[in-house]
């Protein structure tokens, strides 16, 4: 392409002449650096230049760090491992191969909660950046990026690197323009209070500012986000979403919300997006959104009525969701903003606007100690991500999950997790099919009894309640058989089932 056809792309005249291709950015790269990499759940992620570092890597072997926002799309992370690209990485990942890695030890995986990651970056725990490689929609005439459909950490990556690659999406809309809030919480101790106080506050400016000398090179790419691979909701789901619907419009009827509840997160994935789409069908209204990642649901709710506004810091849609979205974008432009995932998931503002936050786990135990993270306690899935986030400061601190897993060989209630990302302090309401366990201000004993006759599947309803009873009957606050509290993991690992 021309550069002077890219003049709306590329307002700086300047950088016009620092256009390169791919694989002269990759080859800035050296061993050892710690890259920064934009993409929030397969949103907004860099689509050339990883290619080119991973073609590179085959023939001229280097490593490095490499942090994220979180989840990257278009195989990058699978491409990186096979080409032994990654020393480390941080601070989540969703993708089978580099799990496997990770699970090998081959790849060092330091799991953060999302808000924390610029944080230790800003106070040198971390770092520094050598590179910034962040996708932009354009830049402006002073160099600043505007972002396309996240922005994670790729602001404070921008900022605080010694250099940045910019990549600019051309099947990004322009349109995104605006969109954004891009504000920064200054250094610690002395940081100022962040001036956000509702959803749809604006506090910031609607691009990245940084200095046009710190952009070493730009890549062109025209190359859509990857898709979302939610799946369709299913009677389990619909069902948590009904106990959900009965008890919001039982705490509406004790006074302690109104039918327009409290500002709501939904974590990634199939069962929080069907979860937050039922709520099309209870009789709240005026809903907004205070999330991290804005799903297939949103737009549902949006397009129900519901909804009135959605702050997050990526949007991440299934391929028909995209397609109706972004060629009606306008449509829904002035109802959204996206902000950096440490203003996203910051405990201030969580805190502050009372959120109510709905995740998913893999399992809980009968006490409400929640794992989110890990299979028989030590094999990595994807990581914590802003669950914990959320959990730790929410209004309402609610996990869901379906009762049973793995064709039904696995119970996801247990005697006791075997990985703790989220204690029983942190959970407020648990969710199955089967039922919901409401644990605010109960004592362990009573919290146990809630869980076994709300959320455990029938098929392992008497086993667990054998388990609490003889536990109880050896006494202590929080009643445990210590001999058999993982005895259902073993006994999986042994014949593939959790069942006596």
């Amino acid at each position: 392409m021309n550069p002077a056809d890219l003049s709306a792309r590329i307002r700086h005249p300047a950088l016009l002449e620092r256009i390169v291709a791919p694989e002269i950015a990759a080859a800035m790269i050296e061993d050892g650096m710690i890259i920064g990499m934009s993409g929030f759940t397969k949103a907004g992620d860099a689509k050339a230049v990883p290619i080119a570092m991973a073609e590179r890597a085959r023939t001229d072997p280097f490593q490095i760090t490499l942090i994220t926002g979180a989840s990257l799309g278009h195989d990058i992370d699978r491409m990186l491992t096979e080409a032994h690209v990654l020393s480390r990485r941080m601070p989540f990942q969703a993708d089978p191969t580099l799990r496997k890695a990770i699970n090998r030890g081959e790849v060092m995986f330091i799991d953060q909660h999302l808000s924390e990651t610029v944080e230790h970056l800003r106070s040198n725990q971390l770092g520094p950046i050598d590179y910034a490689i962040v996708e932009a929609a354009a830049i402006t005439e002073d160099g600043g990026l505007i972002p396309t459909t996240s922005i994670g950490n790729s602001a404070s990556f921008a900022m605080l690197a010694k250099k940045v690659i910019v990549e600019i999406n051309l099947s990004q809309p322009l349109g995104l323009d605006g969109l954004h809030d891009i504000y920064i919480p200054g250094k610690r101790p002395t940081r100022a209070p962040i001036p956000l106080m509702a959803c749809d506050s604006r506090v910031g400016t609607p691009y990245v500012p940084i200095a046009p000398e710190k952009i070493a090179a730009i890549v062109i790419t025209n190359e859509i986000d990857s898709a979302s691979s939610v799946l369709p909701g299913d009677s389990e789901t619909s069902a948590i979403a009904r106990h959900l619907i009965a008890f919001f419009g039982n705490e509406v009827a004790s006074g302690r919300l109104d039918l327009t509840l409290q500002p709501l997160q939904a974590g990634i994935g199939t069962i929080a997006n069907s979860v937050l789409k039922g709520l099309a069908d209870g009789p709240f209204h005026h809903l907004r959104l205070y999330s991290e990642v804005l799903q297939d649901s949103t737009f549902d709710l949006f397009d129900a009525g519901k909804l009135s506004f959605a702050s997050a810091s990526s949007i991440t849609l299934s391929a028909p969701y995209a397609e109706r979205v972004f060629s009606n974008f306008e449509r829904y432009k002035d109802k959204l903003v996206l902000r950096p995932q440490e203003i996203s998931n910051h405990p201030e503002i969580i805190r502050r606007l009372g959120i109510i936050g709905i995740n998913t786990a893999l399992e809980f135990d009968i006490y409400g100690n929640v794992n989110s993270t890990h299979v028989d306690g030590s094999n990595m899935m994807n990581g914590i991500g802003g669950s914990g986030d959320f959990a730790r400061n929410a209004y309402l601190s609610i996990f869901v999950t379906k009762s049973l897993a793995k064709n039904d060989d696995i119970s996801s209630v247990v005697p006791m997790v075997s990985h703790v990302d989220h204690t029983e302090h942190d959970v407020d309401i648990l969710v199955t099919e089967i039922g919901l366990a409401d644990l605010r201000n109960r004592a362990p004993r009573e919290r146990a009894r809630l869980i076994i006759d709300n959320c455990v599947h029938p098929s392992y309803r008497a086993q667990l309640d054998d388990y609490f009873t003889r536990a109880t009957a050896r006494g202590g606050h929080t009643p445990h058989l210590l001999e058999e509290a993982f005895s259902w993991h073993m006994r999986r690992k042994a014949t593939g089932s959790m069942k006596a």
